[in-house]
């Protein structure tokens, strides 16, 4: 039974743990951030959120996905935003501070996991923020024919992207929802020999005109696991002042497209929901 609110508050050093619908969920506070936590689900890491300062992105795929975000349009445009998968909500409020008025439906199928971040990591009230507890796909289907300026995926369960959302039918379904010239952005997990990866680099070709993938190097050099941002669009990507941004990260990244986007796939073929299959678990060693 997870202990009352007052004694999970007695100290602010104590993390908040309480189960939910995709297993055990904590809330670790930030030794060095005052009103920061990270969101783990079964040890792991999801989220990490600074309530104070909305703008500061943590993991080093989040802080991808915000360069994505800001070279979409002119600084401080609002944008129409959809999130599949929420964690903590870290992305949404980043758009919300960079991006005042912007309207935002995040897709989160995990009601009790909303619940919790709602109670202990509260959105700001004045966001235009919309939760839907559903599956990523089914709210997908639900918003409107172009209404979307940016789609961003970033789902996992038991720290694997469910099958149904890596086909072209689901980019079918991204397609859809955006504006003309809209762009999709997609946290993807891998690890050698690279096979998920390419398989959704592939599949992504197969729908969109642009692309571009930013991760570790050694990532793209198949030495370890970790993460890879894919971003799509019809539209030209700004791809130099990613480049410049991911190679001046903390944990720099190397920014591929063109021709050699398309080698790196190695002759993939794009998934269909007949064969799809979830992307490869972590090794255990990932989050010691």
């Amino acid at each position: 039974m997870a202990k009352s609110r007052n004694t999970r508050r007695e100290r602010d050093a104590d993390a908040v743990v309480e189960p939910v619908d995709g297993g055990l969920a904590q809330l670790v506070p930030d030794r060095d951030r005052a009103r920061a936590w990270t969101l783990l689900i079964d040890g792991a890491p999801q989220s990490h959120v600074d309530l104070d300062d909305p703008a500061h992105l943590s993991f080093e795929y989040q802080r991808r996905l915000g360069h994505v975000i800001d070279l979409l349009a002119p600084p401080g445009k609002p944008l129409h935003v959809v999130h599949l998968g929420g964690g903590a909500f870290t992305l949404a409020r980043y758009v919300a501070a960079t991006r005042p008025r912007s309207t935002q439906q995040v897709v989160e199928r995990d009601a009790a996991l909303v619940q919790l971040v709602r109670r202990e990591l509260p959105l700001d009230p004045g966001a235009r923020i919309r939760v839907r507890s559903v599956d990523a796909r089914e709210g997908l289907a639900k918003v409107p024919d172009g209404w979307a300026d940016l789609v961003l995926a970033d789902v996992f369960s038991g720290a694997r992207t469910p099958a149904h959302l890596t086909s072209t039918e689901f980019l079918d379904e991204v397609r859809r929802a955006l504006k003309p010239g809209g762009a999709y952005a997609a946290n993807l997990a891998d690890g050698p020999p690279l096979a998920h990866l390419r398989g959704q680099i592939a599949t992504a070709a197969a729908r969109f005109a642009e692309l571009a993938l930013v991760a570790d190097p050694t990532v793209l050099r198949g030495k370890r696991f970790g993460n890879a941002v894919l971003v799509a669009s019809d539209r030209a990507l700004p791809t130099a002042e990613l480049t410049r941004r991911a190679a001046s990260d903390p944990h720099p990244g190397r920014v591929e497209h063109g021709r050699a986007l398309t080698d790196f796939t190695g002759g993939a073929v794009p998934v269909v929901d007949a064969s799809a299959v979830a992307s490869p678990a972590p090794p255990p060693s990932v989050f010691r």
